[in-house]
């Protein structure tokens, strides 16, 4: 089985987000279990020259973009066994930033139309095209109304992954005919509340659409996570289903991660008490070793439940033992809070603001806690990566956070959830989680319970594999 992985971003080419780390990981996977997966991205400027310098050009063709056509190279490199393609065109690409430029649906109409047109070069003939959220959305779009009756192109299946429902490619109706080369009699693919949406096509295009996580797959049929699509997803959900991303196992292994303190693994704890030790003086922290740490990784935003934790965050400090540290950026509103909250608690509170990688994994590695109140959650990786570290995650049950924490309080569980939304539910999980670290043969259990979760790419692969496979099937009936 062949599949082309359409993108906007893969690591280690070129990231933002969550996106990137999934392209970077799972055609690595579906490539061990003998898929023949390769993926098509953008020749960005941003790409460093170190990684230029393996691209090996493959060919050049002219793309089709509305009534104009525009020079597209393909280059090729190689990351983790996998082929990538990458799709060079300097007026589009050769700027500084992925997103965020005046005519990005220009621009992700050409790499979308030119994931299609290369094809027939470059020889490789995939079974499934999977795009992935509103940049490569035109992708199942394009190939129903241009490709799907071409002899060469007969029989490919498309698959759209939704893995943040908020961005849905937004733009005015003026953009159909001239920048996105869709005909008049096709406008109602796209047209939807008075303006054309690029993910409501994929929807209606696209033979199965995925979210990254089952949780999630069902809350975006409700209106209040669906920014507008629950209508569109409703009419449409039985090809509707939800696959748990994974995260990078061997990146993420506290046995080898260069960047902690110290190494240490399920049976042998004592390299995570030092690197909290450690973490407690780098951030200026009281080097109190029975005293539970409570972490945070995370955008400063309210979405990720922030307005919880300040709204509770003076009590919990008043009324426990307990340190805190978070690690981001974000909102005015809450970067001032934490600085604030900081000076307030000196010893016990850390408030640290960028994007420091070295450092994240230190928190997950250094704290006892990991808090993630999120107010959505497609899938989150964060709390993932704090079991791999054997963090305890208290988090709320929405999304992917539902699907991969499950509370503790059976015995069985590797966390603690609250269900509602509310600052009281969630300061009665923390406390839950406090009185369960005050109990260190019982913690000991839960945490190497947690370091032994499976929440390899391998898991999701084979469920990946499994809907590509149900697409086949289909061109034999």
């Amino acid at each position: 089985m062949k599949v082309l992985y359409c993108t906007s971003e893969a690591r280690p080419f070129a990231a933002t987000g969550g996106l990137a780390d999934v392209a970077g990981s799972l055609p690595q996977a579906l490539r061990l279990r003998l898929i023949g997966c390769r993926v098509v991205m953008p020749l960005y400027e941003d790409i460093p020259q170190e990684l230029r310098e393996n691209m090996k050009f493959i060919t050049s063709l002219s793309v089709p973009v509305a009534w104009r056509r525009q020079y597209c190279g393909v280059f090729e490199a190689k990351a983790g066994g996998v082929i990538y393609y990458l799709i060079d065109n300097q007026y589009y690409f050769k700027r500084h930033g992925l997103y965020g430029h005046y005519d990005d649906a220009e621009r992700f109409a050409f790499l979308s139309r030119a994931a299609l047109e290369m094809l027939p070069y470059i020889d490789f003939k995939p079974d499934v095209i999977h795009c992935n959220d509103w940049q490569s959305a035109l992708v199942p779009i394009y190939f129903s109304i241009f490709y799907a009756n071409n002899d060469w192109y007969k029989g490919i299946k498309t698959v759209l992954t939704i893995h943040n429902i908020q961005y849905q490619g937004k733009y005015g109706k003026e953009l159909v005919e001239d920048v996105l080369g869709i005909p008049q009699s096709d406008m109602s693919v796209l047209e939807y509340d008075d303006c054309i949406n690029l993910l409501k096509g994929a929807i209606e295009s696209a033979n199965r659409v995925t979210t990254v996580s089952p949780t999630y797959a069902q809350e975006i049929l409700d209106p209040w996570f669906s920014h507008g699509l629950d209508s569109i997803l409703k009419a449409r959900e039985w090809k509707l289903s939800g696959i748990l991303n994974g995260i990078d196992t061997v990146s993420y292994d506290p046995a080898n991660d260069a960047e902690l303190y110290a190494p240490f693994t399920a049976e042998d704890l004592s390299g995570k008490a030092e690197n909290k030790r450690k973490l407690q003086e780098r951030l200026s922290l009281n080097q109190e070793a029975d005293t539970p740490l409570i972490g945070m990784v995370t955008r400063m935003v309210s979405h990720k439940g922030l307005d919880l934790v300040k709204e509770t965050l003076d009590r919990l400090m008043k009324e426990t033992n307990t340190q805190f540290v978070i690690l981001g950026s974000g909102d005015w509103e809450y970067e001032s809070f934490f600085k604030e909250m900081q000076n307030q608690y000196p010893g016990r509170l850390c408030a640290c603001f960028g994007f420091i990688p070295e450092l994240s994994r230190k928190i997950y590695a250094g704290s006892d806690i990991f808090l993630m109140p999120s107010k959505s959650e497609p899938c989150g990786l964060a709390q993932m990566i704090a079991l791999r570290y054997g963090t305890i995650p208290v988090v709320r049950e929405t999304g992917g956070l539902k699907d991969s924490i499950k509370d503790s309080g059976d015995g069985e569980g590797n966390g603690f959830t609250f269900q509602s939304y509310d600052s009281g539910d969630m300061l009665y999980a923390v406390n839950r989680a406090l009185e369960g670290y005050a109990n260190p043969e019982g913690w000991n259990i839960l945490v190497e319970r947690a370091m032994k979760c499976d929440f390899s790419w391998g898991r999701s692969a084979n469920e990946y594999i499994r809907l590509y496979r149900e697409l086949m099937k289909e061109n034999q009936s």
